[in-house]
């Protein structure tokens, strides 16, 4: 349930630096050992305190490149490549600051410092894969606030017309695939909702929000961005699948902070189903608090707290203290402005069509009760809890298969997830 965007100003400065420069000269190749070993796409992440920055490297075997897609640096070329089995070393130039990867391949994976200005953070990198080349006839276009965006269709073999089930992703920089590009590898969550809800018979439509994949160009500034976006794009997918003859009935399926834009989206496009999956039950001030309260001392709370009563009041914050200022920038205000406005119980008792909502027992980030404090709200919902469940619908047993799970695309989906959703569609 974090917020979206959130990175440190050192790599924030990296990024505006890779925006302004245009390119670097053919990369020095200093190998020992061959380069056939790291050949390739690699996924992972620098670790900055208490955030995570998600990148890509390619390694060719003339050099390589480093893509950061949350910040839009693609294909930035490699100054130097080292590579002396297992050592390895590769460095880029941005406007005469250098930028080093000193690292080591072991156990199938890349791991070291990440060092700009004589400051140093962790990285890791894991093999990765190619994106998947999906056909042009498995996407739709519709008009919206900005632009065009695209979507993606999975249709159950056969004659039509068949239900259609809208699929919204969680928060920040998550994809339609339930992936997020701020966390290394992929899970596949809401891909594999999509392929087993079309093998019973219900399409589904999918798409990356705006600011994300293949309609990033609609994010626009951070200070432009409202939570109303979401929900409007939301409600423009429903009204159009609503006006299409290949679907009978229209639906939502909302996971994480989609699951409020669901709620709100369906009632305003008259959708006539909806399910929640790890849908926060309670508003978003009452569990940002939460969790700062683990990570503040006494005074930055006390700060955190007026400043999200100013908020929620509809005014924006001038003075931030720096400690605070990933969270609270100015350029994020109107967008967590728009957000408090909504509270999910009081949304989800406003539907007047079947509800079904799921939490999951070993979700770490949205607990159980969330999921039984909208039920409570919506009187007529069904509730469905999944015994090991985790936030990206995997079945885990403990803390470190949690972790593992958000990046293996291998783990199926928890059982009973399916067989519920899909039973309370039919």
């Amino acid at each position: 349930m974090k917020n979206p965007l959130w990175i440190g100003s050192l790599l924030a400065m990296l990024l505006l630096l890779a925006a302004c420069s245009g390119g670097s000269e053919d990369a020095v190749i200093e190998e020992a050992s061959s380069m056939d070993e790291i050949t390739g796409i690699w996924e992972g992440s620098i670790q900055v305190p208490n955030q995570v920055l998600s990148i890509v490297v390619e390694f060719e075997e003339d050099g390589g490149t480093l893509s950061i897609p949350l910040q839009g640096l693609s294909d930035f070329p490699f100054s130097t490549v080292e590579f002396n089995d297992p050592d390895l070393m590769f460095d880029l130039n941005l406007q005469g600051q250098r930028l080093v990867f000193d690292g080591k391949l072991e156990d199938g994976k890349i791991s070291g410092d990440f060092t700009q200005q004589g400051q140093t953070f962790p990285f890791e990198l894991a093999p990765g894969t190619a994106e998947e080349t999906v056909e042009e006839e498995d996407f739709i276009e519709i008009e919206v606030a900005g632009g065009t965006m695209k979507a993606e269709v999975e249709m159950p073999e056969g004659e039509g017309p068949f239900p259609a089930m809208l699929i919204l992703a969680g928060s920040g920089p998550t994809d339609r695939d339930g992936n997020s590009l701020m966390l290394p590898g992929k899970n596949n969550s809401l891909k594999m909702v999509a392929e087993e809800l079309a093998a019973n018979g219900i399409a589904s439509v999918r798409y990356d929000k705006r600011g994300v994949g293949m309609n990033q160009a609609l994010g626009g500034s951070e200070a432009d961005l409202t939570f109303d976006d979401y929900i409007n794009d939301a409600a423009a997918w429903v009204e159009h699948l609503k006006s299409d003859d290949a679907f009978n009935e229209v639906g939502i399926v909302g996971h994480s902070e989609g699951s409020l834009i669901g709620m709100v989206a369906a009632e305003r496009a008259s959708a006539d189903s909806f399910v929640s999956i790890a849908g926060a039950g309670r508003p978003i001030d009452e569990v940002l608090m939460e969790q700062l309260a683990a990570q503040l001392p006494e005074d930055l709370m006390n700060e955190a707290r007026q400043i999200i009563g100013q908020l929620k009041e509809g005014d924006q914050v001038a003075t931030v203290s720096p400690e605070l200022q990933s969270i609270f920038r100015p350029s994020v205000q109107p967008y967590m402005i728009s957000w408090l406005a909504y509270d999910p119980q009081e949304e989800v008792a406003a539907l007047e069509i079947p509800v079904l909502i799921i939490g999951g027992t070993a979700d770490s980030q949205v607990p159980v009760s969330d999921a039984e404090s909208l039920h409570a709200a919506q009187t007529a919902s069904q509730l469905l809890i999944i015994e090991d469940m985790n936030h990206v619908l995997k079945t885990v047993s403990d803390e470190s298969e949690d972790g593992a799970a958000y990046s293996n695309p291998d783990l199926p989906l928890a059982d009973g997830l399916m067989e519920g959703i899909v039973g309370f569609l039919e």
